[in-house]
């Protein structure tokens, strides 16, 4: 059917170069001759016929056919006769008898669950956004020497109305974006909006790529929050799919009546723990498909960024595989899937490309090297890596009685081995509290005081510590429960005074955070952190210092992992003056025994831990004191 779609998209979809496929395929608004309707495209190569099928012809299979308009099977039609808010579904034959209804890949919009029909959008492409002032701003200063501080939220479970239903796009806009800005973070991520049908997945299996969710209403309502949180100074990053997609009858599993999205090697698609399906990422057309959808966040969402989730399932053959079955290999021998080490860097080339202030963040719990390293120097050109490391190393270094951790100091030292090896953010995610693994207060040994106190250690030694910083909503204000994903926080716990203190304890930590440019000014450069002294296992104490380009700003950090008070502790600093104590995990009011440097320390002419002068000072129980030279004050 000429005119509907240009020799140069079809070709550059079948080369796996059209990056953005989505304003081809899929239900668009189209003028045609004169007239006005609506143009449908699908893939589906293995079909014998495809037609439109929907509320606005009874489901009749016959009446709105599709033709075929590339040779590697893509289908298009025009139709004036079909009306914005209608339900549609693509009706697909095959020459082995199979037929079937399948939602449209490309949708943007979808029927609200459990109805699994594409929506013609009534809202199509006319929203006006209003964040000019925040798009223009991101390229100023890198986002590696920003404070990035990001709160991770479940949309469905942040909060719930008293009969248990679903906020909107337009009520979460009023309630979640104000109390981010008020707690100091910097981003918000989203768990996956992308159309979902069961509930219990949180979002990670997907059928509508393209559609988001129709739980909390409209795709221009949520292009509304999106603006709203760029106009109070809040980035958005979306979680993403990309390694394995549902089962659905309605998605994308044998979409034309044979393997087409997925490999067709059921062995090299199975994933059997999570009941779903691994993209075919060699073929050309599921990486226009997968790119596409990543730059359609990007440009018509106006997302700052994407965590790419569970990356080792897609670098792994053998990710999901039992010891009981033979083992998956490449032309080279080795166990890495090659076509998505290729994938991801075909991915954030283009992102890049289009895109040079995007945040690109790898959910990897794999060892491969170069994950944030440039594509032209072997790397898969991400530019953040949550660290996975420092957050197992750390949750079970924390889990252990105070007494037993002189004995696994390592644990709480070994990721700075590492530290700027790849540009890392320090994640204490939803996956940290849900399955059995309790949370994160309930992670931590001892009475109630000693509880919170020790969340609070562990919150400031991931402040201090180099990289970026991800929390899951309930831990600002140490939720007891694991988080439920059918129910909302248990808000309640704020009118306890331990869980109030905590949320203010947080919110002054994250503005500490941004206020202090040696947290977080050379995060992923090595001339940003020295130690102290990381070698006093009996007493479970380190110490070392930030540091930001000017001198000036530098501080001295002293972490506490037991609850013995230290009187006198000497630490060595490296130059003359006096030093004041600017912030304390253990003061009063958030909750702590107040063991606090009120007065200003003085250094001493005597070498300690290879530095010429040293300070005394006391140290808090399960603490963490940050200190400045010269003029800082104690916050109060």
């Amino acid at each position: 059917m000429p005119n509907l779609i240009t020799e140069d998209d079809i070709y550059l979809f079948h080369q796996g170069t059209n990056y953005f496929s989505h304003r081809i395929l899929g239900c668009h608004p189209h003028q045609s001759d004169g007239r006005e309707g609506f143009r449908f495209a699908v893939w589906a190569p293995h079909a014998r016929s495809v037609s439109v099928t929907g509320s606005f012809n009874d489901w009749n299979w016959d009446s709105h056919p599709l033709e075929q308009c590339s040779e590697a099977g893509l289908w298009c039609g025009f139709f004036e006769d079909i009306e914005a808010g209608s339900s549609y579904k693509y009706a697909l034959r095959h020459d082995n008898g199979w037929s079937g209804l399948k939602a449209d890949p490309f949708a943007r919009q979808s029927e609200l669950r459990p109805a699994t029909a594409s929506v013609v959008p009534y809202d199509y492409a006319d929203y006006s956004w209003n964040d000019d002032e925040w798009m223009a701003s991101k390229g100023k200063t890198p986002s590696y020497e920003q404070p990035v501080n990001i709160y991770e939220v479940h949309f469905g479970t942040w909060k719930q109305k008293e009969d248990g239903s679903l906020y909107t796009y337009k009520e979460m806009a009023e309630l979640l974006i104000p109390y981010v800005k008020e707690m100091g973070y910097t981003h918000i991520e989203l768990m996956p909006l992308a159309e979902h049908p069961f509930d219990l997945s949180w979002g990670y299996q997907i059928t509508g790529y393209f559609s988001v969710t129709s739980r909390y209403g409209t795709p221009n309502e949520f292009k509304a929050f999106v603006d709203e949180c760029h106009q109070q100074g809040i980035g958005v990053i979306m979680d993403w799919v990309p390694g394995h997609f549902c089962r659905d009858d309605h998605g994308l599993r044998m979409f034309d009546g044979e393997p087409l999205f997925e490999y067709a090697d059921i062995e090299k698609a199975d994933k059997p723990s999570w009941g779903t399906l691994t993209f075919d990422f060699g073929r050309p057309e599921i990486q226009s498909f997968l790119v596409s959808n990543a730059l359609f966040w990007f440009d018509e969402c106006h997302v700052d960024g994407i965590r790419v989730d569970a990356v080792a399932s897609m670098l792994y053959l053998n990710f999901d595989r039992g010891d009981d079955k033979p083992k998956l290999y490449n032309t080279y021998g080795g166990e890495e899937n090659l076509e998505a080490l290729a994938f991801l860097r075909k991915l954030n080339e283009a992102v890049f490309a289009f895109n040079p202030t995007a945040l690109m963040m790898a959910e990897d719990s794999s060892d491969i090297p170069l994950v944030t390293a440039p594509t032209y120097t072997g790397g898969l050109g991400f530019n953040y890596k949550w660290n996975m490391g420092w957050m197992n190393d750390m949750l079970k270094y924390m889990e252990y009685d105070s007494y037993y951790r002189k004995w696994h100091h390592n644990l709480l030292t070994f990721s700075f081995m590492y530290a700027f090896s790849e540009n890392y953010v320090l994640p204490l995610s939803h996956d940290e509290v849900v399955h059995g693994k309790k949370a994160l207060v309930d992670k931590m040994p001892g009475d109630q005081w000693q509880q919170f106190a020790q969340l609070r250690l562990l919150y400031g030694y991931k402040m201090t510590h180099p990289g970026k910083k991800l929390l899951f909503m309930g831990g600002e204000f140490a939720q007891y429960a694991e988080w439920r994903d059918q129910e909302g926080l248990d808000w309640l716990l704020l009118d306890y005074p331990l869980h109030d203190a905590m949320r203010s304890y947080v919110k002054e930590l994250n503005h500490l955070y941004k206020e202090l440019p040696a947290l977080h000014e050379l995060d992923h450069d090595g001339k940003g952190f020295e130690w102290v002294d990381p070698h006093n296992s009996e007493q479970s104490v380190i110490c070392f210092q930030r540091k930001s380009r000017n001198p000036e700003d530098t501080l001295l950090v002293v972490c506490n992992f037991t609850p013995v008070v230290h009187y006198d502790y000497k630490i060595g600093v490296p130059e003359p003056g006096t030093y004041e104590e600017v912030f304390n995990s253990d003061l009063d009011r958030y909750g702590g025994s107040g063991q606090v440097n009120e007065d200003k320390h003085f250094s001493f002419p005597e070498q300690w831990h290879s530095m010429p002068q040293h300070i005394q000072v006391k140290v808090p129980p399960f603490a963490v004191s940050i200190f400045k030279k010269s003029h800082a004050a104690l916050r109060s």
